[in-house]
């Protein structure tokens, strides 16, 4: 019964965050959303206070490319249990390819790459052939499942190329999670929770090095770190942040469903309410920041 005890445990420690409510950002938020054209779901935490806003939070969503996160786990789990190394050297092969603007499908069968390579592009610039190649070698999504099951995530799973979840697949694609989950999940990261601290440690540098940084990243200062990733399918929007911001270190994780608007432009409706949030977050948690997006700067997006 040991087991099912910690793993009880910790989903209640997930939920119990909950209870500090931070009601005057709750209503900031209810604000941003009350006209969006679909489903929205918001989690914040100011880790210093332990305040959180939730709007949502606990709803099933689809986690588009933020399944990333729960993959790198998947594939340091296996590093760090001597079945990988983690400094070996990879051959690609051309039935890896995932149709896309991948870089790592760009190479031509029989080159060579180092895992550590593939581990950076699968979160950096969100490569979907490095990251369906680490899904595999990760032992499928089923392995990954267990860690999650294993440590308190209920309800974030892998669906994609998953036995027995074809019929979660075909309701939220690649995976699914709830906006506190994602964002809790980061917060382990950050606190070197996620297998040791020195796995943590690695995958918190991948998260700082993100390449689409147009939405949730551009209303955060330039020179404030911030360890995120990101998603996107034609009906939803979402991204998962952790600012390591002056007042204190805040998370946040928003996500779209059931959008009408599946354009694929920056006046997204659902890119437009990411990066309104993140934007009402910072001057928030940071009230005396004089800093703010340069005008013009979505001409370079």
């Amino acid at each position: 019964m040991r087991l099912p005890l910690i793993m009880l445990l910790s989903c209640l420690c997930l939920v119990c965050k909950a209870q500090k409510t931070d009601k005057i950002l709750e209503q900031k938020l209810q604000a941003l959303v009350k006209d969006f054209k679909g489903d929205v779901g918001i989690y914040v935490r100011h880790l210093k206070t332990d305040k959180v806003a939730a709007l949502q939070a606990d709803t099933l969503f689809p986690t588009a490319s933020m399944i990333k996160v729960p993959i790198t786990i998947g594939m340091f789990d296996k590093i760090e249990k001597n079945e990988i190394g983690y400094d070996s050297t990879l051959v690609y092969k051309d039935s890896l390819l995932y149709e896309g603007e991948d870089l790592l499908g760009s190479f031509k069968d029989g080159e060579k790459i180092a895992l550590k390579a593939v581990l950076m592009l699968m979160i950096t610039t969100s490569d979907n052939t490095a990251s369906l190649w680490c899904q595999l070698m990760a032992g499928t999504g089923t392995t990954i499942n267990s860690w999650l099951q294993r440590n308190g995530f209920a309800n974030t799973r892998v669906n994609s190329r998953t036995p027995g979840r074809e019929a979660n697949k075909a309701k939220y694609g690649w995976g699914q999670t709830t906006p506190r989950e994602m964002a809790e999940l980061v917060v382990r990261i950050r606190q070197g929770k996620v297998i040791n601290p020195r796995v943590s440690e690695r995958i918190y540098r991948n998260m700082v090095r993100i390449y689409w940084d147009t939405e949730a990243l551009s209303q955060i200062p330039p020179y404030i770190q911030a360890a995120s990733k990101q998603g996107a399918v034609n009906q939803s929007r979402s991204e998962v942040v952790l600012v390591n911001a002056p007042h204190g270190d805040y998370v946040f994780c928003i996500i779209t469903k059931n959008q009408n608007d599946q354009r694929w432009t920056f006046d997204n409706e659902g890119w437009v309410l990411i990066r309104k949030v993140s934007n009402l977050l910072w001057n928030y948690f940071e009230p005396d920041s004089d800093w703010k997006p340069a005008k013009g700067i979505e001409e370079w997006y």
